[in-house]
């Protein structure tokens, strides 16, 4: 019988989801991600509707990176619904812990921010597993790419997550990985529906049994797709498992993936609230223009895309790509200094046809202003949020 054509008793409180003959669908990307040896940081096995710590019923599954999965889960105590990150095994949970802890402590403004209500531990095979109590959120933006969202939705999202970022910043913190995957959509409360209504509008656990001899039982889950109508207007950022007071030493090493990295970084700098900026107008971008400015498959890689459209790379900064062996020269060319007004404005033409010449000036203007390719010239998040064209495009669209 396939996944989809058994039908599901909605009476069946005890419905733990449902096992299918493929894994295609379901399995993580990673190799083996539950076995232990000496190099890996194997994941924590979990089954639907078991309980851990005596209070979080596991009810669905979320999603997974490459140091946690992440599962819906009911709190039994305090009846509602949470996200549960359950870290691999080591110390991977344990920078995002302090750094959350620094968050709560220096950021006078939490809003936008996911900040964990709790955190425990479950015992594993060799060592502990962190698990973070998180609020439970609508989809990533990673999610959406290719979906129709209203551009009052999309304003709206970016100028809340700028809002974030402002408060995070003004408390000292700098996030260093904001990408389409850490920043996401609120969801509508499901407090008042039994897990059988939750499964109708989520769909239930499709699921295979971990294939990998792991050392308790676990199941591998097709994470959940959140519907558009219980999407809310609020949006999000979270995974603070890089981030780091400003100034500071790095202690973890790591940055966002490259298509959302600032050139700095590219070139071995130290992470700023100028790389956070850049990695947010990248993220602007794909909410105003529906794409990523900067992409891998030019010679060269993303490199070359940031300098066809904007210019060489600062002159002083040749010798420092990380990796070198990968570096042209070409990018630090003086002499070449394309027309950076026109690209933009190409741009913009090609993807927002319809939208007047008066918005055409303001969005040029704020990209102008944000894709700088020396960070000390790239604007705050607070001098962005008060920037006259950035409030004209929000009220543009959001009025």
């Amino acid at each position: 019988m396939s996944a989809m054509s058994q039908k599901s008793d909605a009476t069946d409180t005890s419905d733990h989801g449902e096992f299918v003959d493929s894994d295609d669908e379901v399995t993580e990307y990673s190799e083996s991600p539950y076995r232990y040896d000496e190099s890996s940081r194997p994941y924590y096995p979990i089954r639907i509707g078991e309980l851990l710590n005596e209070t979080y019923l596991i009810e669905h599954k979320l999603g997974h990176g490459g140091f946690a999965t992440v599962w819906m889960a009911y709190d039994i105590k305090n009846k509602k619904n949470v996200a549960l990150k359950i870290m691999t095994a080591g110390d991977s949970g344990e920078h995002e812990h302090r750094a959350l802890e620094e968050i709560k402590k220096a950021v006078k403004n939490t809003t936008g921010l996911v900040i964990s209500q709790s955190a425990f531990f479950l015992r594993g095979r060799n060592s502990n597993h962190r698990v973070f109590v998180f609020p439970l959120l609508g989809p990533c933006l990673d999610a959406l790419v290719g979906r129709e969202i209203p551009m009052a939705s999309r304003m709206s999202a970016a100028k809340q997550l700028l809002e974030a970022l402002a408060n995070l910043h003004e408390g000292g913190i700098v996030h260093r990985d904001i990408n389409n995957k850490n920043i996401m959509w609120g969801m509508a409360p499901l407090e008042k529906f039994d897990k059988a209504t939750k499964y109708k509008l989520l769909g239930r656990p499709l699921k295979v049994a971990i294939p990998d001899e792991p050392w308790r039982e676990g199941e591998v889950v097709k994470p959940i797709e959140v519907p558009d109508d219980l999407r809310t207007e609020d949006f999000y950022l979270g995974d603070f498992g890089l981030a780091m007071r400003a100034g500071t030493p790095v202690t973890q090493q790591g940055r966002p993936p490259i298509e959302y990295c600032s050139p700095e970084r590219l070139h071995n700098h130290d992470p700023s609230f100028a790389c956070d900026m850049w990695s947010y107008m990248c993220i602007f971008m794909q909410l105003y223009l529906g794409m990523l400015p900067f992409h891998t498959w030019a010679t060269g890689g993303v490199a070359t895309t940031m300098v066809q459209i904007l210019g060489p790379m600062p002159a002083e900064w040749k010798g420092h790509y990380c990796p070198p062996e990968k570096t042209l020269d070409s990018w630090y060319n003086q002499d070449d200094m394309p027309d950076v007004e026109s690209k933009l404005k190409e741009l913009i033409l090609r993807k927002r046809p319809n939208s007047s010449p008066i918005e055409q000036k303001h969005a040029l203007s704020v990209l102008s202003k944000g894709l700088q390719l020396s960070p000390e010239k790239r604007p705050t998040a607070k001098e962005l949020l008060r920037d006259p064209s950035f409030m004209a495009l929000i009220d543009i669209h959001c009025h």
